[in-house]
């Protein structure tokens, strides 16, 4: 299997020691979404959402470990069950809140990837479709938000 980037994401992010972790820290960090030119047709009507999934590729996310500890609590869980960086695949998702398209760019807010990061997808975010009231929040449930960790694998 191949995957091509579609076009990459611009942060103010150049490290990992920098980088927000989850969009909850980064509510007011601006970026943009270069889509490349050949992939501009697919964004027809895109500015009509609010907010979008990105699908993008951890290309520097370090050393993969299938079993770790995590930002919320220092007991080593599964990697599936955490959103740690370090995967197999290497596949991370957020969602952003779209501010303005200008052609192939996105301008966006929330952004919690580093500067020149592999766009994989985009997907619109769909209230009515990609909210789960009753989802279980598993072993975070009750854990406290901690503050974001100085310098990260």
């Amino acid at each position: 299997m191949i995957l091509e980037p579609i076009g990459v994401i611009h942060t103010q992010f150049k490290t990992k020691e920098e980088c927000p972790i989850q969009p909850i820290y980064s509510s007011d960090s601006l970026g943009r979404v270069e889509v490349f030119a050949e992939y501009e047709l697919g964004l027809q009507d895109i500015e009509t959402f609010s907010h979008l999934c990105l699908l993008y590729l951890f290309d520097r996310s370090g050393s993969i470990a299938l079993v770790r500890s995590t930002f919320l609590d220092d007991e080593p869980h599964g990697i599936y069950a955490s959103h740690h960086p370090c995967r197999p695949n290497g596949i991370g998702l957020s969602i952003v809140k779209l501010v303005r398209r200008e052609k192939n760019i996105l301008f966006i807010e929330g952004c919690d990837m580093l500067d020149k990061t592999p766009l994989l997808d985009i997907k619109p975010y769909l209230p009515q479709y990609d909210t789960i009231p009753d989802a279980s929040e598993g072993w975070t449930a009750g854990k406290q938000r901690r503050p974001k960790p100085e310098g990260r694998e």
